[in-house]
């Protein structure tokens, strides 16, 4: 047996110190350092270590490296796919976190429910019989799913021997333990000695691993930060628990783009995907009320129609309030800088509200002339044309500045039966024979204008 040995690590950013001090000198966060026991044996390897000594990786030109693309492996999920950048590549590792609850557990054992190959999910945090509850109301009649209740990789590993699964399914990261750390399960070290031997596995098997991991208070995803430098992919699982939608989020991707969304709604029966989101974020109404406008945003390559609903009154105590809910809260008392330097509205003695219906958080800047028409509209107590949509940035200067993609934008809003859309004049369109009237305007007076 080697000699046990003790180390010290901040909890909240990984690093080791050799003594213990109040404060980290990397994060500055006070009393986060915690000795850690440590044994470094003869190991290791995800198999024996015999098997892995006799793979000795050799150097290669480039020319001599096979360059042909690796099919992926469909996960028969449409949002899944497109975050991911078109399915599961093999020998990949995916990172997946999220609030408790959110429905981390359910969104990848209804994908490993979905999948036509031999699927194994291990969970550390459930019974056989409680995920055999969920996954009857998703898909009972699934053959090729194994579940697995364990938390010792040593004991994993053998199984997946035994088994030779097609993807293996981890929930979670925080509860594996491995015999070579004798610290406990979620301590920093624990968490990097079990990822680390599951990235052996999955490069050397050329299967691909999926984690689920905890998230901190701050919506960081528990353990050590090098745990994401580590994973070939990072996702993030967020929402609302008091609303019904999830929306999925690519943070890192090796192999696609970061800036691809899916959009779930939470079912009894799990979580459906949502392939026009737009219908689901404008709310149907049967009379038309002030303070609401629809903006012709963009999420990744996905152009989305949402509503921006505005509120403003007069200021109840004399100081007048400035709130925003899924929109920026400096970006609103801009634009309320600008409506009443540029265009004449006095403002500042008035409460402005704001809200992005839905639950979600918008920072595309293209929304900024539907907030601005949302807020005239309130403040002067009439209904903006239920057909009429925005798709533009506000300057200080009151101008009205070019967005990106706007013919993507325009033929959503035309596909949604939008009348009328509102977009800078110095935007390049080359669109012909479209059926709604493309509005070009270059001043927030311009605006004004057209709306009164």
């Amino acid at each position: 047996m080697a000699k046990v040995k003790t180390t010290f690590f901040c909890q909240n950013c990984g690093t080791q110190y050799a003594k213990w001090q109040g404060q980290c000198n990397a994060c500055k966060n006070w009393n986060t350092i915690v000795e850690e026991v440590i044994q470094k044996p003869e190991k290791s390897d995800w198999k024996t270590p015999s098997n892995s000594a006799k793979r000795v990786s050799k150097p290669l030109r480039l020319k001599e490296i096979d360059s042909s693309k690796e099919a992926r492996l469909d996960t028969s999920d449409a949002e899944f796919n497109r975050v991911l950048g078109g399915g599961i590549v093999p020998g990949s590792l995916t990172l997946l976190g999220g609030e408790p609850g959110i429905g981390k557990s359910t969104l990848l054992l209804q994908i490993s429910l979905k999948l036509p190959y031999r699927t194994l999910y291990v969970s550390g945090e459930e019974s056989q019989k409680q995920i055999k509850m969920r996954a009857e109301r998703i898909n009972p009649n699934n053959e090729s799913c194994y579940i697995l209740t364990e938390t010792k990789t040593q004991n994993i590993f053998k199984q997946i021997e035994a088994l030779e699964p097609d993807i293996v399914i981890i929930d979670s990261i925080q509860t594996l333990h491995s015999d070579y750390i004798e610290s406990s399960s979620g301590s920093i070290s624990q968490v990097k000695e079990c990822t680390t031997e599951l990235i052996k596995f999955a490069k050397e098997t050329n299967t691909p691993v999926i984690l689920i991991g905890h998230i901190t208070k701050d919506g960081n995803i528990a353990g050590p930060k090098i745990l994401e430098h580590m994973v070939d992919t990072v996702l993030q699982f967020e929402g609302d628990r008091n609303h019904v939608f999830r929306i999925l989020r690519a943070q890192k991707n090796r192999f696609g783009s970061t800036h691809e969304l899916g959009i779930y709604e939470m079912l009894g029966s799990g979580l459906r995907e949502v392939s026009n989101p737009s219908e689901i974020l404008i709310s149907k109404k049967d009379e038309e009320l002030s303070g609401n406008a629809i903006a012709a945003t963009l999420e990744g390559m996905r152009p989305l129609m949402i509503e921006v609903q505005a509120l403003v009154s007069t200021a109840v105590y004399g100081t007048p309030q400035r709130s925003a809910t899924g929109f920026n809260a400096k970006r609103l008392n801009m634009l309320l800088a600008v409506l009443e330097k540029r265009a004449g509205f006095r403002l500042g003695a008035k409460d402005v509200f704001l809200n992005i219906t839905g639950g979600i958080n918008v920072d595309d800047p293209a929304i900024d002339l539907a907030v601005v028409a949302a807020i005239l509209s309130s403040n002067e107590d009439e209904a903006l044309p239920a057909n009429y949509c925005f798709a533009a940035e506000v300057g200080l200067s009151g101008e009205i500045r070019p967005v990106q993609r706007v013919e993507q934008r325009i033929l959503e809003a035309e596909k949604l039966g939008f009348s009328t859309i509102f977009v800078s004049k110095y935007n390049k369109i080359s669109l012909r024979d479209t059926n709604i009237k493309i509005q070009l305007i270059s001043k927030i007076e311009d605006l004004v204008s057209s709306l009164t």
